[in-house]
């Protein structure tokens, strides 16, 4: 039999069958994939093969089929693992809010270059845009950020949970596909898919007014379909996270998955350059021409220094 994983609460998974049941499922405790290692070697999104269901006995998943692709952060207690945000996904929106609570470029940065690593389109909603509208200082930084974004590539969609604006332009960008949501604790996630989705009822928190962080509501991964959509609409949610580690990048790779330095490195003297000290960097060059953002280049080096034991467990 059949099914696509629709949630994970850790040690069971929901599987929606092919006949359209929804079937709570284990694990054997030594299930692993071939050359990968993660906390989860079974993720929402997997296509996978479960055992009959008889005699009342709980069934169990045993293969996944091959996934079209995934996205992947460090684990945040394993360091030498890695933890599956969810599989076979046609795009991600990472959430995000300038201000209260802040999400750093530094932590976009991380997560963008780890989608384009992936081969997951990636797709920037700014969050929360009602409480910048009376402030001119911060609509001009909403400006900045969007125009810093959309000039690399990326489809920038600013939207407000709360107000309602920006909804539907961002509803025709999930229309008839899978797409991953994720982003810090806080930004507004569960109430946005809330709005998206009639009826999720997703569990959402205030801020902390002492430290202006979230607080997680989320605590697993579950996938839902868009009902009001096209048929192949669905939206997965993830819990909130604070640091995004970057897993098992070359350091001489690392380049490629921030467009910008991908396209003036093919200018550099040397093939294997790190854009860092080396003579003839055409990526410092652009940069000192401000055709790099110096943003972008400080998230290009943080990940550089990532073999730095703990430095992935900060919150950027």
């Amino acid at each position: 039999m059949k099914g696509i994983v629709i949630k994970n609460t850790g040690s069971n998974y929901l599987v929606r069958t092919d006949d359209g049941k929804d079937v709570s499922c284990k694990i054997k405790g030594n299930f692993r994939l071939k050359g990968i290692r993660t906390t989860n070697p079974v993720a929402v999104g997997d296509i996978v093969s479960i055992t009959e269901v008889a005699g009342g006995e709980t069934p169990y998943i045993i293969s996944v089929e091959p996934r079209r692709n995934y996205i992947i952060r460090r684990s945040s207690n394993l360091s030498k693992q890695a933890h599956i945000l969810a599989a076979n996904l046609d795009q991600v929106c990472l959430v995000v809010t300038l201000f209260h609570p802040t999400t750093s470029t530094t932590f976009i940065d991380r997560f963008l270059a780890t989608a384009e690593a992936y081969r997951v389109p990636a797709v920037i909603v700014i969050n929360k845009i009602d409480l910048l509208q009376e402030d001119e200082e911060a609509m001009e930084y909403l400006k900045a950020v969007e125009h810093l974004y959309t000039t690399i590539g990326y489809k920038v969609c600013p939207v407000s949970a709360k107000s309602g604006e920006g909804l539907s332009a961002l509803m025709d960008t999930l229309n008839g596909k899978v797409t991953l949501f994720s982003g810090n604790s806080g930004v507004g996630k569960s109430t946005l898919i809330n709005d998206i989705i009639p009826g999720a009822e997703l569990a959402t928190a205030e801020i902390s007014a002492i430290h202006d962080t979230g607080l997680h509501t989320t605590t697993f991964s579950e996938m839902f379909a868009v009902p009001q959509m096209d048929p192949g609409s669905y939206i997965i949610d993830t819990p909130g996270v604070k640091g995004f580690g970057t897993l098992e990048f070359d350091r001489h790779e690392v380049g490629h998955y921030f467009p910008e330095i991908f396209r003036y490195a093919s200018d550099c003297r040397y093939n294997n350059c790190t854009h860092t000290h080396e003579p003839g960097c055409a990526v410092k060059k652009a940069l000192e021409d401000h055709l790099i953002s110096e943003s972008r280049y400080a998230s290009y080096l943080s990940i550089l220094d990532d073999e730095e034991e703990g430095k992935y467990r900060k919150g950027y």
